[in-house]
C-alpha cells in the first residue's frame, strides 16, 4: 500500500475504532440502565456508534484495498492492530461515570466532525456530514445529563466530580499528534488533533461549569499510547465478547 494510503487507512481506523469501542460499551448498558428512557436512550447512542463504525471502517477496507470489508476489520483484527484510544475503552463503571466519558468524547468527536466536513477528501467528508447529524444530538443529550447530574444532589454531584477526577487523565491523548496526522494535515484531509483543544476546553469547560463541577488540576493529561501498540488491559475483554462469535464460526452470516 502507498505510504498516502497507509495514513490515510490508520486514520480511519482510528476514528472506526472509536466508536466501535464505545458503541461496544455502551451497548452493555442494555437493560441494566436506572430507567426505561435511559435504557433506550443509550441503546441508541450505541447504534449510532456502531452505524458511524459502518462508514469509517467501510472506506478504511476499501482504502486498504485488500477486500476487507467493515465486518473483517471489526472482527477479525487482534488487540494490537486496534488504534482506539483510551478512554473508550474504559469500563462503565457507574451511570455518572458513563454519562461523563460520553460527554468528553461526545464534545471531542462534534468538534472533529466539524472539521472534517471540509475535508478535501470527499468520502471522509461525506461521512463526517452523516455522522455529525447524530453527534449534535449525542453532545446535547450528554452535556445535559452532566449537568443535571452535577448540579442535582449531593450525592450526584460527588458521583460526577469522582467520574470526572477519574476520566480527566484521559483526555489529553485525543489531542496528541503524530506522523499519520500530520499526513493528513498535509493532504488536507484532517485537522491537527492539538488544534482542537482550545475549542474542546471552551465547550467543555462551559459545561462542566454549569454542572458546578470542578476540572482536575492534574499534570499527567494523558496515559498511554497515541499509536495504537499500547492499550488498557480493558480492550481484550472487549474483544473476547464482541468477537467469539465470528471467530468461533467464521464467515458465519445471518
Amino acid at each position: 500500500m502507498p505510504k498516502q494510503d497507509e495514513a490515510l487507512f490508520q486514520f480511519l481506523l482510528r476514528m472506526g475504532d472509536n466508536t466501535l469501542v464505545l458503541g461496544h460499551r455502551v451497548s452493555e448498558w442494555c437493560g441494566h440502565s436506572p430507567v426505561l428512557e435511559e435504557d433506550i436512550a443509550l441503546a441508541n447512542t450505541a447504534l449510532d456508534l456502531i452505524g458511524q463504525t459502518q462508514f469509517w471502517l467501510g472506506l478504511a477496507g476499501e482504502v486498504e484495498g485488500k477486500g476487507r470489508s467493515a465486518d473483517d476489520l471489526a472482527f477479525l483484527r487482534d488487540v494490537w492492530d486496534f488504534r482506539s484510544i483510551l478512554l473508550v475503552e474504559l469500563p462503565n463503571g457507574d451511570f455518572g461515570q458513563t454519562l461523563m466519558r460520553q460527554f468528553l468524547f461526545d464534545a471531542w468527536q462534534s468538534i472533529m466532525l466539524g472539521r472534517l466536513m471540509s475535508s478535501s477528501e470527499k468520502r471522509v467528508a461525506d461521512i463526517a456530514e452523516k455522522a455529525s447529524k447524530e453527534v449534535a444530538y449525542h453532545v446535547e443529550r450528554s452535556a445535559g445529563t452532566v449537568v443535571g447530574l452535577g448540579d442535582g444532589t449531593e450525592e450526584s454531584h460527588e458521583r460526577m466530580q469522582a467520574a470526572l477526577q477519574h476520566l480527566w487523565p484521559y483526555v489529553g491523548e485525543m489531542f496528541m499528534s503524530d506522523d499519520i496526522d500530520a499526513e493528513m494535515v498535509k493532504r488536507g484531509i484532517a485537522p491537527d488533533p492539538a488544534s482542537l483543544r482550545e475549542e474542546y476546553d471552551a465547550l467543555v469547560g462551559r459545561v462542566l461549569s454549569e454542572a458546578t463541577l470542578t476540572i482536575p488540576d492534574d499534570p499527567f493529561a494523558h496515559k498511554g499510547g497515541r499509536t495504537g501498540k499500547q492499550h488498557s488491559e480493558h480492550l481484550g475483554h472487549i474483544l473476547t465478547q464482541m468477537q467469539w462469535l465470528q471467530r468461533a464460526y467464521p464467515g458465519a452470516n445471518w
